[in-house]
């Protein structure tokens, strides 16, 4: 496990470093400046500012320069926002982001594998077809189209919810329902599709056998060896989730790191683009890391083997 661990932390150091590393190229290969649209800035004064981001040096400097800030994760000050750091607006933004996606995720699994666990139990039933379609329905729609329906219908025509901001509970129903709602329609499908093989595996007969109550069969026996699959998509899951969370903040006015990184974008701040790629690619290559090792607390038959084993 140890070594499992070691060689792990290994790739991932190396993946951040590639991750950073075309950030930076592809960032520079843009044509300008990000003070080429500042109006009323004469040369000397955009010198000044160039010099002070080490915007004049050569590249190659400023790559050295990014890597030393990547190392010691502080990325210095915004080109935009002088008065604020890359850091100051990750430990401001993130947890707001967090909070969304950790909501979501929650959200998206208990309701996927309880949808996808009664279309199971029902299959070929009323409640297994409109389980699947919905499931259809939800994976069909993106994000940020039912994102602008749910602030149609539940904040402008019938003003039952906030639609925008991040000040309370209820604020958070409309763009939670926004991002769970494809995910949870992909885990109610593979949950439904995995829990029908595993219902006619013969232990789960066995168990029928010796009279063991279904509900017991179904969560004790049958509904963890049916996760895997969910287990198994869970990196894939997150990354839409991050990354999503970009849009539908910038649509419900979330104060979340989607606002810098799209206003980052179009006003080329160098400092926070690179920041939060890096920050987030960072957190997203952990949580897979973590996804890899629930594998085998889910399922005892998988095994980590020495190098050159199988």
């Amino acid at each position: 496990m140890v070594k499992y661990i070691a060689k792990r932390l290994v790739l991932m150091i190396l993946t951040i470093f590639i991750i950073a590393s075309l950030t930076f190229f592809l960032m520079h290969a843009i044509p300008g400046s990000p003070f080429n649209e500042e109006r009323g800035t004469n040369e000397t004064v955009q010198a000044n500012l160039e010099e002070h981001y080490h915007l004049d040096e050569p590249l190659f400097v400023q790559y050295l320069i990014y890597m030393k800030s990547v190392a010691t994760f502080d990325f210095g000050p915004s080109i935009k926002q002088p008065t604020e750091t890359v850091n100051d607006l990750l430990g401001r933004g993130f947890p707001i982001s967090a909070e969304l996606g950790i909501v979501t995720i929650v959200v998206a699994v208990i309701s996927g594998i309880i949808l996808g666990v009664f279309a199971s139990l029902r299959h070929n039933g009323i409640i297994d077809y409109l389980a699947m379609a919905f499931a259809v329905l939800g994976i069909s729609i993106p994000n940020f189209v039912l994102a602008t329906l749910l602030i149609q219908k539940f904040a402008v025509d019938w003003e039952i919810l906030p639609a925008a901001t991040w000040s309370s509970p209820a604020h958070m129903i409309l763009p939670t329902i926004a991002l769970a709602t494809g995910p949870m329609a992909i885990i109610a499908r593979l949950t439904r599709s995995s829990m029908i093989e595993t219902l006619t595996q013969d232990y789960i007969k066995t168990a029928h056998a010796k009279g063991l109550k279904p509900w017991k069969i179904v969560i004790k026996h049958a509904l963890k060896n049916a996760l895997m699959p969910v287990v198994t998509i869970m990196g894939t899951l997150l990354a839409g989730i991050l990354t999503g969370t970009f849009v539908i903040e910038k649509i419900f006015a979330i104060p979340g790191m989607g606002k810098y990184f799209v206003e980052s974008i179009n006003q080329r701040d160098y400092p926070v683009i690179m920041g939060t790629t890096v920050f987030y690619s960072a957190f997203l290559i952990g949580m897979l890391f973590l996804v890899d090792i629930a594998y085998g607390v889910l399922d005892p038959r998988i095994k980590l083997h020495k190098e050159g084993g199988e």
